[in-house]
């Protein structure tokens, strides 16, 4: 069982910055493509960022020049950090992961999940981020 674990998150103000970091953990042997969703109260929940295994990085047009992924280089940890942040950028934060040969593209070394909910199988709990104006 692989297990989803998100910190940091919190409340504030507009152009402020937050840092969230995750981990995945469960299967030592495996490598996962892992992204961040958001939820706003009362919306679907949306796909904002990933990298590939190769640390090629998308983001969801919303947060592009204000969010950055990264991974730390044993890739055992998934940051997010959020600059400029908005009233709008309120949510609850996910991490996803999924075990690499179930990504939604996947060759051997080479690995990417995308920004799709239903490409994931593992999530964290979820991070409250709320951003006043």
């Amino acid at each position: 069982q692989v297990r989803v674990e998100e910190f940091g998150g919190g409340s504030v103000q507009s152009g402020g910055s937050l840092r969230l970091s995750c981990t995945a953990s469960g299967d030592t042997k495996s490598s996962y493509c892992m992204a961040w969703f958001r939820q706003p109260q009362g919306m679907q929940r949306e796909g904002i960022a990933t990298l590939d295994s190769r640390g090629t990085t998308t983001y969801r047009d919303a947060v592009k020049g204000r969010f950055t992924i990264s991974q730390d280089d044993a890739k055992s940890t998934l940051y997010l950090q959020m600059d400029s942040l908005k009233p709008d950028d309120t949510a609850l934060y996910y991490c996803a992961a999924q075990s690499a040969p179930r990504c939604a593209y996947y060759n051997g070394g080479y690995f990417y999940g995308g920004l799709l909910e239903r490409d994931y199988s593992y999530w964290g709990q979820g991070l409250q981020v709320t951003v006043s104006s």
